[in-house]
């Protein structure tokens, strides 16, 4: 699957690696939403993070309403992790000109999912009620119960747990297309 009008927009924003995506590959599982409770400092203070966001049976379903979608591969090495962000709100607000775009083209469905938490605003208000960018905001795949590792994986693409911030990351975003 293949809309080479569309890949133009990815490569004009500057997103030149990608793949195209089934959404019924991609893996949602309550683990995924266990690790965001149990282990992430941003649990119930974003507004697109749990409990923020849908429950995982009705995560599955979003996906399962879609026919096509591009997994972006953004690969980075931040030398110093309180920069980490500002690259995040920088990709995902060229992430947001693409969706954008898409959606100009008449694919009235398309939806981003982040590449990291959201990062929009310096401070996050906690709550999608008392969100200032509700137009903008979007969440990542892990907060929708993805798993991209498994998921990632399905389509060669690398991944790894890092041990230390000097290691080169490989983040992923999701866009759905209908």
């Amino acid at each position: 699957m293949s809309y080479p009008d569309l890949e133009k927009v990815f490569k004009k924003n500057g997103f030149d690696r990608f793949k195209w995506i089934k959404p019924s590959d991609i893996v949602v599982a309550q683990w995924v939403r266990m690790k965001c409770m149990y282990g992430c400092g941003s649990y119930g203070k974003k507004g697109t993070c749990p409990p923020n966001t849908p429950s995982i049976e009705e995560c599955r379903e979003f996906f399962s309403e879609y026919s096509h979608g591009v997994v972006f591969h953004i690969r980075a090495s931040l030398e110093d992790p309180a920069t980490r962000d500002v690259f995040s709100r920088e990709i995902n607000t060229r992430l947001l000109k693409v969706e954008r775009e898409v959606f100009l083209r008449d694919f009235r469905k398309a939806f981003l999912l982040f590449m990291d938490e959201c990062h929009l605003c310096a401070r996050c208000r906690g709550t999608r009620h008392d969100c200032t960018n509700l137009a903008m905001a979007r969440p990542c795949p892990e907060s929708m119960g993805v798993d991209v590792y498994e998921t990632v994986r399905k389509y060669s693409l690398p991944i790894q747990v890092l041990k230390d911030y000097d290691e080169e990351m490989n983040r992923y975003a999701f866009l759905m297309i209908d």
